[in-house]
């Protein structure tokens, strides 16, 4: 019996010895406090063009230009600025947006805009000689709604600027007196 006894003892021993010289060589690393952030797309739109990128020039919205006593050949522009204040490029792109209702008469089959890329080349906020760029076609303001403008991208911290050129090409006399609502926006979509 006590040779019993000690042999559970010296397996027990050899057990917990075991045990400990495993312990011994056991190790861990850990990477803790893994932190995750989603980047993010953010336009803006510079209330003031000659102003620079400071909180308080930018912008979520702006009322839209009041064109009035329109003619056959009339043209006139509309000067935009946009900043990135997102953390990625960005594509832009920009549709017109209208109720049927706030243009009884139809005047968006009639209206035409055309942006251009704009380089405000001395900061001033007016199209000076030698700044209106490249034409990004030309198109009733119903097509601006269903098929929209491309406007290229916009690089993290940059600002893209341009002219909304719009016009008439002729009106009818049937059209005197009308007159009509249209909003316009500036989509963003990560690159």
């Amino acid at each position: 019996m006590k040779k019993r006894i000690l042999l559970i003892i010296i397996v027990i021993s050899l057990l917990v010895l075991a045990g400990v010289a495993y312990a011994a060589f056991a190790d861990k690393a850990e990477i803790l406090g893994t932190s995750v952030s989603v980047g993010s797309a953010d336009i803006k739109l510079l209330n003031d063009l000659a102003g620079g990128v400071e909180a308080g020039n930018l912008v979520d919205s702006k009322n839209g230009p009041f064109f009035e006593n329109i003619y056959s050949g009339w043209t006139q522009d509309y000067l935009v600025k946009i900043f990135n204040n997102g953390t990625s490029g960005l594509r832009l792109t920009s549709n017109a947006d209208y109720q049927t209702a706030n243009d009884p008469e139809d005047l968006r089959s009639i209206i035409y805009v055309e942006p251009f890329s704009w380089i405000d080349s001395n900061g001033n906020g007016n199209v000076d000689s030698g700044e209106l760029g490249v034409s990004y076609s030309r198109k009733t303001i119903v097509k601006w709604k269903t098929e929209g403008f491309d406007l290229g991208t916009l690089t993290t911290g940059g600002i893209n600027s341009y002219v909304l050129r719009f016009s008439a090409d002729s009106i009818s006399e049937t059209k005197q007196g009308a007159s009509g609502v249209f909003d316009f926006a500036f989509d963003a979509v990560e690159e």
